[in-house]
């Protein structure tokens, strides 16, 4: 584990020299990843550091018994190589998960989308929920929520609704809530107390910058249109509002959140780069989950992934087949439970794999 912590700290301190020259300064795509890679390096040569602490103190601890002149001295070393040895598994598991190759998707910004399903109304308004659970669970992370663009449900709720999430590793921890949620509940429209099953839909995409999607202009059709969302007496006057279609693809993306056209068109264009980036992405993740026979990322949207049963106060995640009875808390933000769960399964399939592979 040395050997591979070395070669690590020899790539760190080479990072380390390359991000202050000027040429690399002057070259935005590569600062920036050189960057993203440096501070994913510091956390391991940190932990190198810890490693060589707890070595060191074992190799000590050794010489001090094999010698055996210093009662008192040995008794200590004793009680320090006892401890130093029961640290060294725990310090060499997190090690192992932190080697696992990181996807270079995991640290960008994400742009999620949400849409209501089966169940009329009611599929409306648990989107609405949704919405609010994320929104909710973003404000927790210190994550920035923006709303691009929205269709409100006649009942409350949203028919669909699209926002882009800003912060560290956002797309690495929302990845795992794409797909198909269910609630059971009396909807607020039904009158006999029936339990019904409503869906509605979760995408999430990794948000791309200028450099990993370039669009041709004479590719997209741009159409503006008066705003129909709230923004006070702007609202249905002006032409603000933008929807973009992307001729090749049939992609549309569209933005009303601002009063100024400008920002629309600019907000739309980024919506519109991450559809097409994740339409390569899509494909990629689900060729690895064919390969790693993968539980948690299987890249099918279609999938339901989750149940929030509010008779039982239940919310069930079927991918691994987690049931918890804390369904309030949950749907008020409290989902870093479920996240963590999933985010250890798939670390574990990929640890199999790189182990499979050495």
């Amino acid at each position: 584990m040395l050997e591979k912590l070395n070669v690590i700290k020899q790539r760190f301190d080479e990072v380390s020299d390359l991000i202050i020259q000027p040429d690399i300064i002057s070259d935005q795509k590569r600062y920036i990843a050189l960057n993203k890679e440096y501070k994913d390096l510091k956390k391991l040569v940190d932990k190198r550091e810890d490693y060589k602490r707890l070595l060191d103190r074992i190799s000590e601890a050794e010489e001090i018994i094999a010698d055996g002149s210093d009662e008192e001295m040995l008794e200590m070393a004793k009680m320090q190589y006892d401890e130093a040895k029961e640290q060294l598994p725990v310090l060499e598991e997190k090690i192992r998960y932190m080697l696992i190759p990181k996807d270079p998707e995991d640290s960008k910004n994400a742009v999620m989308e949400l849409r209501a399903g089966t169940g009329g109304d009611e599929a409306s308004i648990f989107a609405g929920d949704l919405f609010r659970m994320y929104s909710k669970y973003c404000e927790s992370k210190g994550w920035k929520v923006d709303v691009v663009d929205f269709n409100e449900g006649t009942n409350g709720g949203y028919k669909e609704i699209q926002f882009e999430v800003t912060g560290e590793d956002v797309y690495g921890t929302l990845k795992f809530e794409a797909g198909v949620h269910r609630v059971q509940r009396v909807p607020q429209t039904e009158t006999q107390g029936r339990v019904h099953t409503s869906a509605a839909t979760v995408m999430v995409f990794p948000e791309a910058e200028e450099f990993d999607v370039e669009i041709d202009p004479k590719d997209v059709r741009i159409d503006f249109f008066c705003s129909s969302g709230p923004g006070g007496q702007s609202v249905n006057t002006t032409y603000s509002a933008v929807r973009l279609t992307h001729i090749p693809t049939g992609l549309v993306a569209q933005c009303q959140d601002q009063k100024s056209q400008h920002k629309n068109k600019e907000k739309a264009f980024r919506v519109l780069r991450s559809r097409l980036y994740d339409l390569e992405l899509e494909k990629r993740q689900a060729e690895d989950a064919e390969k790693r026979g993968s539980m948690v990322s299987s890249g099918d949207r279609s999938a339901k992934i989750r149940t929030y049963n509010y008779p039982q106060g239940r919310v069930t995640d079927h991918r691994i087949g987690l049931t918890l009875y804390d369904l309030q808390n949950i749907i008020n933000g409290d989902i870093q439970r479920i996240i963590d769960e999933l985010m250890l399964v798939e670390n574990t399939e990929k640890l199999k794999a790189s182990d499979e592979l050495i």
